[in-house]
Parts: C-alpha cells; structure tokens; sequence
C-alpha cells in the first residue's frame, strides 16, 4: 500500500491537473479501469471511455496526484454549448476512501460552470459495486434522471443529472 499525507479529515493532500494520458501510470490507471468494467458487465453496458475515445478534443482528462503517486482521474465531454458529461472517474484502490473521487469531481464541476454549462450528466452502474459512485454523485447534488444522449435504455445503467 502507497503512504500518503492526510489532511485532517483524512483525505489525501492531491495536486489535480490536466492529463494528455502519456504518463505510464494514467494509461494503466485508465486500461485498468476499462478492463474491470468489461469483465462485470455485458458488452452492451460498458460506457468507460478507453484511452483513445479519452483523448477525443471535446474530452478534458485530469490526474489527481500525491507527490510521484496517480491517485485518479476523471474527464469532463463536452454534448453541447450549454451542458457536459462525466466520464471515467476513477480512484487508485489505495486510495479508496480517502476523498480523492470528491475532490476530481468537484475540481470538474467548477470546470463545467467556468465553462458556462447549465448542467452535468452522467452514466453509471447499477450493481452494489456503484453503490459509493453513486453515493458521491448524489452527495454533491445529483439527481436520479432518465436516459439521455446516445446511451440505450438498460437496467445495468443509471442516470444522473445536476443543474449548475
């Protein structure tokens, strides 16, 4: 297990900044990422956004470091002039709660409204393994919401919108 230094509550001190995806240790952290939602789900239900569709222009990826540590990351797709996406939010085991994923998906959200969105969207699992996903995006306000996008209407999915 990685040591870090904790701030009072218990999070990790992190340094977040954009990422190009070269750095060995986001492309494993990414692949990593992908390969896990492959394997627990039907073809058809995987959404995770592989290292190239990552590195598409209307996806701004970032990187959560500790010192020499990738800690995470999480993107932020650009759908339309006034609203974006997550996507790809991930914590390094080690780091699991720790409030790495909070501070990625604040870090994005401020992003969303110095970009001028109205509102975020975002597609997740419905297993029990979601259940903190889920938990965090709804800490931060949002909502349960239907299908948008191009996503298929699935059991295995759900939904989540909030307005900024």
């Amino acid at each position: 297990m990685l040591r870090a230094t904790v701030g009072e509550n218990g999070s990790v001190m992190i340094e977040i900044r954009p990422d190009d995806l070269s750095h060995p240790a986001t492309r494993q952290l990414v692949s990593a990422h992908v390969d896990e939602m492959r394997a627990g789900s039907v073809p058809e239900a995987v959404h995770a956004y592989d290292i190239d569709r990552l590195r598409d222009q209307s996806v701004t990826l970032w990187s959560a470091w500790h010192g020499e540590h990738l800690v995470g990351v999480g993107g932020l797709k650009h759908l339309h002039d006034d609203r974006g996406e997550l996507k790809s939010f991930r914590t390094h085991v080690d780091f699991l709660g720790r409030g790495v994923g909070r501070r990625i998906l604040r870090h994005a959200i401020g992003e969303a409204r110095a970009r001028g969105y109205g509102s975020l969207w975002l597609e997740t699992g419905t297993a029990a393994s979601f259940d903190a996903a889920r938990h965090l995006y709804a800490s931060e306000g949002f909502e349960r919401c239907g299908v948008f996008g191009d996503y298929p209407d699935n059991p295995l999915s759900a939904f989540m919108t909030m307005r900024l």
